[in-house]
């Protein structure tokens, strides 16, 4: 066996599997946010995503098909190392389908698969190369019983001290979770994610990842791996992770997923003329982007606490209240990228890298389809909840 990719020592992770390997599919539930995942048994090592066969599961537990028409496709879209069990065992992103026809001779996307939707609009960009990363804040709760929970390291039925000292934090005060951050860590480099850094986050018990730089598509496979990989590092420790943008109402800072976007033409000499070009459609598109740049978005985006408003459309260079920030560095070089600081924490990022591409390059030509999928997705989730 390969050696051991894991984060923690087990006795189990050295075992011989007799020449076979075990593959967690993962995918993304109806809600949008939440992930899944199980487990089978493969023979032998598996080298690229066509060796992996398409599998299914019960979509009415997951609030993506009903009980009489229940099962769900999978197809693996992505290979990552499994950096729990190690060897050759693997994780596999998937996207989900459903049947399009009574006779089931033909799949479509199931309700949260975005993914499907921003491919023809990447394969419409790929020669300007979009390159991503994205910022993902988190909040890391403690759950006490059925009934209540409080954010790591803040005190019983109260508040801890004002916001200032726990941001990049060091020290038992200022600094709670650094265990889980560093495993989570480690585990994305193992799986093979493209993690580029971390630290801890504004509010006591908030986080931050980041992951690229991602072209295309990858970034939304590579950010939906690294949540897994979180859920799980959370499970061993008893914490659950929240991508709630606003869980504690109040002065408290809210959560994002700042997304760094840029072209090869904006990476260029010269190339900040591209960048205030992309600037000036983003501005014409503020409340259909604002429409996919997460749930209760508008709770986060008030103004204050290093954000933007969600009503109005502002730029500005090394401005973190603005809605597009231009690094200094950028606007000094003359090329580079952009901050979008928009994007809620709980973005689909297959949403948010392809309108970006689509509004700034690609052109809306399969901007429709897109946005037809996530409003009828919307509807559903709202019949589910009244």
């Amino acid at each position: 066996m390969k050696q051991y990719y894991g984060v923690y020592s087990s006795n189990f992770c050295n075992w011989e599997q007799n020449d076979k390997i075990i593959a967690e599919y993962i995918w993304i539930d109806g809600t949008g946010i939440n992930i899944r995942s199980k487990s089978r048994t493969l023979s032998g090592t598996v080298e690229s995503i066509s060796e992996l066969p398409d599998w299914n599961f019960d979509g009415s537990s997951t609030q993506q098909a009903s009980t009489e028409d229940s099962e769900v496709t999978i197809k693996p879209v992505a290979i990552f190392h499994d950096p729990f069990r190690g060897g050759d065992n693997i994780l596999v992103m998937c996207a989900t389908y459903v049947w399009a026809d009574e006779e089931r001779t033909k799949l479509r996307p199931a309700n949260t698969n975005f993914r499907d939707f921003s491919l023809p609009i990447f394969e419409a960009a790929e020669g300007d190369h979009p390159w991503f990363g994205i910022e993902q804040e988190y909040y890391l709760f403690e759950t006490n019983n059925a009934f209540t929970k409080k954010l790591l390291g803040w005190p019983e039925g109260g508040y801890p001290a004002k916001e200032g000292p726990y941001y990049c934090s060091v020290g038992a005060s200022a600094c709670h979770g650094r265990a889980i951050m560093d495993a989570h860590y480690r585990a994305c480099l193992a799986a093979g994610v493209n993690i580029s850094g971390t630290n801890a986050e504004v509010m006591l018990g908030q986080w931050e990842f980041q992951i690229g730089p991602c072209e295309g598509v990858t970034i939304g496979d590579h950010l939906w791996m690294a949540r897994y990989l979180l859920g799980r590092i959370g499970e061993d420790f008893g914490i659950s992770i929240s991508y709630d943008p606003k869980p504690i109402k109040g002065d408290w800072a809210g959560a994002g997923c700042h997304t760094n976007f840029s072209t090869e033409s904006m990476r260029q000499e010269g190339g900040i003329k591209e960048i205030y070009e992309a600037i000036e459609k983003l501005s014409e598109k503020q409340k259909e982007h604002m429409e996919l740049y997460g749930e209760d978005n508008e709770k986060r985006l008030t103004g204050k606490n290093e954000t933007c408003s969600i009503e109005k459309f502002t730029c500005g260079v090394g401005d973190r209240g603005a809605s597009i920030r231009i690094p200094s560095n950028v606007e000094i070089e003359k090329k580079g990228y952009i901050e979008d600081r928009r994007p809620a924490s709980n973005i689909d990022p297959y949403l948010v890298s392809s309108i970006l591409v689509s509004t700034c390059v690609a052109g809306s030509e399969h901007e429709e389809a897109l946005f037809t999928h996530f409003r009828k997705w919307k509807e559903e989730r709202k019949e589910l909840e009244s």
